[in-house]
Parts: C-alpha cells; structure tokens; sequence
C-alpha cells in the first residue's frame, strides 16, 4: 500500500529530535527551558518549520508525558524510548531512523539541547546532495547533521561503540563539511554554564513568516494538525496509535474525524472491527486525494508567504 504519512515529493527530508535524556549535568529539564519567550525544544521545531520541514519526529523518554503536552499541536510524531534509564543517545536515535528508514530520503538529526543553529544553515544542508554532511563553523562541525536514508541500515546495525559520530565513521562515506555563518551550530546546554552562554548569544527572536492554512465554510472543519492525524491514521491503521503520537484524545479524535466527513460529504475512514488481528482503520481512496490536495496547497501557500516576506520586509 501506497505510503502517506510522509508521502515524497522530490527529495523529501525528515528531521529527527532526541529528547529522552534526563538531562542530568543541567539539573533542570532542559527540552522545556526557555530562551527568550519559548522553550529550547520548541525553537528546535520552529527553525526546522521555518526552512521549509514539515515533518518532524521527537524521540522522548525521561519526563516524556510532560515534554508531549508541552509540545501537543506542533505537528510533530512522538515515539518514546522507554528504556533511557539505561541507554545511550544512540539508542534514541535507532528508534527514530527505524521509524523513518522507509518514509523519507534524508534524516536532518540534533540533540534537542542545540536551539540556537538557524534556518538559513538548516537550508544550506537542504541544499546539498552529500549523503552525509554538517554544518561548519570557523572550522568546527555541529549539528544538525544531515543523513541520507542510504545509510540507515548501516546505523542500525552498527556496534553502537563511541556513540552516532562513531556509528557514521564506520559507514565508509566522508562527512561533507559545509561552512555556515552559524555559532548556533556549536551551542549546546549540557550544563547550567552551557545555558547561560546559550542565554547570552541569543539577542532575539527570528523575524519570519508564520503560516497556518485552514479550511472553513462557517468555521474551521481542516488544519494541519487534522491532516498529521490522517496521516497517522493510514501509517499505523490504528485511530488510537495515532492519538497517542500525536498526544491528542482518542474522543477528541473521532470528533475531529466525524465533522470533517460530515463538511465533505463522504468517508474518509474505512474501519473494521474485531477479528484476530484487532480493529483497523484506512484511509479511503476520497480521503487520500483531499489529504493530497491539502499538503501541496498548503505547500504552495507557505512558499508564496516567504516570497511576499522577502519582498515586503527586505534585509528583516
């Protein structure tokens, strides 16, 4: 079956956040700190939004409840190391690069604790055709670091030992350095002296465009954040799965679901009950098209609102 949870369109790019450590040497939960007026891991988000990734994966682990509902309506699948007492970074990053092995062509992966990198750097690795590359500053590589789905298999199966830098040593294709007028890609906040310099490099919020496309006749029947849970839906044939990624209420779901069949005048959803396996639900063929349709209009839009930004607010 046709896969459409992160359907391609030429080069399709996912990001990849790990955000399941217990933040430790911080003392503080790290992910939802703040810089400036919002957290480190939604600025994490909003740099990848802003340079044009829609979709975004989250491994959490420790304090993951808390950090989903933080995070809930951002557009973002979450998946959960539930072992992280006991694991290493890289083992969040093997849940997320199974999830996405088959959904995408290239991985764009950080720590959640590196905010500060900027679109613009984000756009410079959309930009090359390395299967492996980062972005340099002054000499000094960071993140986030850009993986074709080429080498995924090889990450899978790697021993693990000295960790990812390690893991993509051994994948027998050099590292593409590509130079940026970046620090933000070296800024980590391991340590309550990491945060506060993180603190004093920022100088203020990124001016951008920040646009959403809904969908109404009297009011709003379609979003973004209904079309992820479509998505879903089809991905994991499983209505609750999908809530559950997505951090939203199975009750809430279903209305979501039954007022939008209701604007359209047809099924967007087969389902079948029971039986061995369990219930399932699918998109119906309807339901793919307008899902379709959505995504490039919404696409097209976004793509007009940064071209109208540059034009409107030159040098911003």
């Amino acid at each position: 079956m046709e896969e459409y949870v992160f359907q391609k369109k030429g080069t399709e790019t996912a990001a990849l956040i790990v955000a399941a450590g217990m933040s430790s040497r911080m003392g503080d939960f790290k992910p939802m700190l703040n810089i400036g007026s919002i957290s480190i891991a939604k600025r994490v988000v909003a740099t990848f939004q802003q340079a044009g990734v829609a979709h975004i994966v989250m491994v959490t682990g420790y304090n993951a409840t808390a950090l989903e509902r933080h995070l809930a309506g951002n557009g973002i699948v979450f998946l959960r190391n539930e072992q992280y007492e006991t694991t290493q970074m890289i083992d969040s990053v093997r849940i997320g690069l199974s999830y996405l092995k088959d959904k995408c062509d290239r991985v764009l992966f950080t720590p959640v604790d590196i905010p500060l990198f900027t679109a613009s750097t984000v756009e410079t690795l959309l930009s090359s055709d390395a299967p492996l590359a980062c972005p340099a500053f002054q000499g000094k590589d960071g993140h986030p670091i850009l993986i074709s789905a080429s080498l995924i298999d090889r990450l899978l199966s790697d021993t693990g030992d000295r960790g990812l830098r390690g893991a993509l040593s051994r994948c027998d294709v050099t590292m593409a350095l590509l130079p940026v007028d970046d620090p933000g890609i070296l800024h980590d906040a391991d340590t309550p002296k990491d945060f506060e310099e993180l603190l004093r490099y920022h100088n203020s919020q990124l001016v951008r465009p920040l646009v959403t496309v809904s969908l109404a006749r009297e009011k709003v029947f379609f979003e973004a954040r209904t079309a992820m849970l479509l998505r879903l839906v089809d991905e994991t044939k499983s209505v609750r799965t999908a809530c559950s990624r997505m951090q939203m209420s199975y009750s809430s779901s279903w209305n979501l679901i039954h007022a939008l069949e209701s604007q359209l005048n047809y099924p967007l959803l087969t389902r079948s009950q029971g039986g061995a396996g369990g219930g399932k639900s699918e998109l119906t063929e309807a339901g793919k098209d307008f899902l379709n349709r959505y995504e490039a209009y919404a696409a097209a839009v976004k793509e007009s609102a940064v071209s109208l930004f540059e034009e409107y607010f030159p040098g911003l």
